[in-house]
This record gives structure tokens, C-alpha cells and sequence, in this order.
């Protein structure tokens, strides 16, 4: 957990939830800020399975997979190639309309993005605009504006700030999300903020943000919401759990936001939440987690594992 993203915090939020879920089971736990100048809980030859809670970039990007895996060590959550693909907004939304899954109109703005040429595209294909860092997460550096011109200026301060962004089509309608965890849907959850718009603030800090769930009665709709899920975690890759989350468009229609490989564990989060609806506590919701690392049948060291039921 903690890291060097700009989820710092919440990373040891969702750590610290886990390490308790996981004593609770009656496992042996240890915690660490791990960074890359500070990895040195790697070389502990008495880890069986290192349960990864790092929001944003390193833990999240692909880059401590990576590092995992050459190591041939085991760890929960998806590889290096499908975390990277998902945590990069631009190359994941191009994924989901390869696999057929509506996902709303957007273009990349870079140091190279043609100003006049943007402002065309973007009265082309909305009139409400939402400016976001194309590699972050938990809602950081998000606006919402509603002119062209005041879209591309939101989106130079967040270039400036964080790099390469998106101007993406502002789809109104009901947020909602959906867990997958060991490739099946959990409940759906909906999210209804205070402000009207499910920011860092209400994510984590407000406490009137709700989470609802049944408030989806119909069971073909139902279905298609969570079949759109599964089909965008099938098109990244990914593998153990995640979260999927959509805006349910005015004609019911669920449009891809985003898939997160590594969604909070803390108590406002929307997994565990989803797992309790489908009657998992939170440790036996970790547990699962930490059974499919060690059941990941690719790795040598899992098989090593399974054989000899060490834990």
C-alpha cells in the first residue's frame, strides 16, 4: 500500500482494510509502503501472496506488475499489460468499442493536439464536456464544463498538472457501477452524490454520498449491464476482480466509463459494498482474492504453491 500516486491516502485506507480482512481470516499479514526506491519487502522469501492495495501510478499502471512478474512472484489483481491498458482512459475506451460496448465520444489533448481543430471535433459530438488526466484515478484533476473553448482551457491546466488528458462527451444519467470479482458480477451499485458529480470529495470524504442498490427492477436490463461489464474487463484482460463503471443514459443505454484493476478497499468503497449485497464480508472477499492469486494456473510459483497448500 501508500505508493507515490496521488491516492497515497486512500492506498493506505484500502491496505489497512485489507490487512484487517485478511488477520480476521486467520492469516499471517504484513504491510508496506512500497515505492521504487524502497522494495525491499520483495526479497521476503516468507510471503506467499502480496495482495496489492496501490491506487494510481506504479501500483496501478502496470509498472509493480511488471516488476512482479519478473520476480515470479505472486500477486493479486491483473497483469502488467492489462493494468496498463486500463489505466490508460484513451487506449482502454478504444478496447471497449473494439469489444462493442458504448462508450461516450472523446479526443486526446496533448503538447501536439491541434487547438482549432479540437474545437471542430468537440462541437461535432457533445455541448457538455468532462476534462480528465487520461493515466489517473479516483476522479483526480476532473472538471465538467460546458462551452468548446473553456473545454481546451481545462484541459491545458490539466495537461500542465498531469499530463495527457481527455475532452470526453458529458452523457447525462444515473452512475452506476459493477464489481467482478473472479469473472462474475457482483450487484450493481448506484451512486447518487450530493453535488451531482461523484468526485474525490464524495468519494471519500462526504458522508452523504449514497450507494444504492436494487434500484435496477428490470432483470433483462440487469443482465445486458452486467454482460457489458464482463465483456470490458474480457477486452483488457484483466483477471481476479475489478470495477466497471458506467453512466446509464436516459435510454438505459450503459455507457463505459472506465475499468478499474485496483478499486478501493476502504469503508466508503464500492467493491466490498457490491461483495456484502452478494453476502461477502470483507474477509471472505479478500480471501477469495488471495485464493485466485494462488490458483493463477500461468505461474510456476503458483503451481508450486497449490501443490505443496502452503499459505
Amino acid at each position: 500500500m501508500g505508493g507515490i500516486g496521488e491516492e497515497r491516502d486512500i492506498s493506505f485506507q484500502s491496505g489497512n482494510c485489507v490487512a484487517e480482512a485478511l488477520k480476521e481470516a486467520g492469516l499471517n499479514v504484513v504491510t508496506a509502503d512500497i515505492r521504487p526506491d524502497n522494495m525491499d519487502i520483495l526479497q521476503d522469501g516468507d510471503i506467499d501472496v502480496f495482495f496489492l492495495a496501490l491506487h494510481g501510478k506504479f501500483g496501478e499502471d502496470g509498472q509493480l506488475q511488471q516488476i512482479l512478474e519478473d520476480k515470479s512472484l505472486l500477486y493479486t489483481g491483473s497483469g502488467p499489460a492489462a493494468s496498463r491498458l486500463a489505466f490508460d482512459k484513451m487506449a482502454s475506451k478504444k478496447a471497449f468499442a473494439e469489444a462493442d460496448v458504448a462508450t461516450p465520444a472523446a479526443i486526446e489533448f496533448n503538447h501536439d493536439t491541434d487547438i482549432r481543430q479540437a474545437e471542430k471535433q468537440l462541437q461535432q459530438f457533445a455541448d457538455t464536456y468532462v476534462i480528465k488526466p487520461i493515466r489517473q484515478g479516483s476522479s483526480v484533476g476532473i472538471s465538467i464544463v460546458t462551452d468548446p473553448r473553456e473545454a481546451i482551457a481545462a484541459a491545458r491546466k490539466v495537461l500542465s498538472e498531469f499530463g495527457d488528458c481527455m475532452i470526453e462527451k458529458f452523457v447525462p444519467g444515473r452512475e452506476i457501477t459493477v464489481g467482478i470479482l473472479c469473472g462474475r458480477p457482483l450487484p450493481i451499485i448506484e451512486v447518487r452524490s450530493k453535488t451531482g458529480f461523484y468526485d474525490y470529495q464524495a468519494k471519500y470524504i462526504d458522508e452523504q454520498t449514497e450507494f444504492l442498490l436494487d434500484t435496477i427492477r428490470d432483470p433483462a436490463l440487469v443482465a445486458e449491464i452486467n454482460q457489458a461489464a464482463l465483456d470490458c474487463f474480457d477486452a483488457l484482460g484483466c483477471r481476479h476482480f475489478a470495477r466497471v463503471d458506467f453512466i446509464l443514459d436516459d435510454e438505459e443505454i450503459a455507457c463505459t466509463l472506465e475499468v478499474n484493476t485496483i478499486p478501493g478497499f476502504t469503508t466508503h468503497s464500492l467493491l466490498p459494498k457490491a461483495a456484502a449485497k452478494a453476502g461477502l464480508s470483507m474477509s471472505e472477499l479478500c480471501i477469495k482474492i488471495v485464493e485466485a492469486a494462488l490458483e493463477n494456473k500461468d505461474s510456476p510459483v503458483g503451481q508450486q504453491v497449490g501443490q505443496t497448500g502452503k499459505r
